[in-house]
């Protein structure tokens, strides 16, 4: 009691995260395992009953859900790989120009993050215009002949998901850069100056020194990408709704989870594919990890 006592103002000040943490994460958990066990309607509540694991027998059976896995992989094969040769680009691009004029110094790295923190919804809406038929980008590529006739890419199942990859990979590529360019100020000089010293040329010294030091950057931004390209929604959510485009081409995991739920009215059934979607993120990281992970 003496020690509770001496340490009470410190449960005060935490007490309020505590509550929140309860209310809003530790209490929605337990309500979403007890309703994956349930046949539950929002239309009816009243009805509501328990099946065991229907659910997610169903889940595990159900083709929709992995297509829009799929479709992820697809989107993330794209994504991943031309957002991160960018970023390291940039990154390496700032890094060289630090020593320089401070004004420009500053202006490039704030310019490159700007997409970061623009709204997912204004991007798209904008980017939607500007890449569709009637927008500038195909109306250069017919000027050019690089097309013969200008293509509705949200009504071409196969360009749904590379388009999307490559408009969020602009949004994401300037948060990369930044973790990449903290790397980049981490490493020795001694090494790089030691290297140019016995005449090794600047693209060995990149990839045989530099970026294997990026090791750990590196990890973090794969094993972030990993979690959060399975967590896309917004994305399609504005360019499709609900049906993911035609053939279901632009159906993400939480989309999907998403109609299923607050669309069709299946909470139970939703709550599965959330917990099933939650294991299979939790293995994507693993993966992820055990793949990336230094070697002795």
């Amino acid at each position: 009691m003496r020690t509770l006592n001496k340490s009470k103002w410190g449960y005060i000040f935490v007490a309020p995260w505590i509550v929140g943490f309860a209310v809003f994460s530790v209490y929605p958990l337990w309500l979403g395992i007890k309703m994956s066990f349930m046949n539950y309607n929002l239309v009816a509540p009243q009805a509501m009953k328990f099946i065991g694991f229907g659910n997610w027998i169903n889940s595990l059976e159900d083709i929709s859900f992995w297509k829009s896995l799929l479709n992820i992989l697809y989107n993330q094969a794209i994504f991943i790989t031309l957002t991160f040769f960018i970023a390291l680009l940039v990154a390496y691009l700032l890094f060289k120009i630090s020593n320089g004029n401070r004004f420009w110094n500053a202006f490039f790295r704030s310019a490159y993050f700007v997409p970061t923190i623009t709204s997912v919804v204004v991007v798209m809406l904008v980017l939607g215009n500007i890449t569709a038929p009637y927008g500038p980008i195909q109306t250069l590529l017919v000027k050019w002949h690089i097309l013969s006739v200008p293509i509705v890419w949200n009504l071409t199942p196969i360009l749904i998901m590379p388009v999307i990859a490559v408009i969020t990979s602009w949004m994401s590529f300037g948060m990369q850069a930044i973790i990449l360019l903290g790397g980049l100020g981490t490493v020795p000089p001694e090494y790089t100056e030691a290297a140019r010293i016995d005449g090794a040329k600047e693209r060995t010294i990149f990839w045989k020194i530099i970026f294997p030091l990026l090791r750990p950057q590196i990890v973090f931004i794969m094993v972030m990408n990993a979690i959060g390209g399975l967590q896309m929604f917004t994305q399609v959510y504005v360019n499709f709704g609900t049906t993911g485009g035609p053939d279901q081409a632009g159906m993400t995991p939480v989309l999907y989870i998403y109609g299923e739920g607050l669309g069709k009215f299946q909470m139970g059934f939703a709550s599965a594919l959330g917990f099933v979607l939650s294991g299979i993120i939790i293995i994507a990281t693993i993966i992820t990890l055990k793949l990336l992970q230094e070697k002795s």
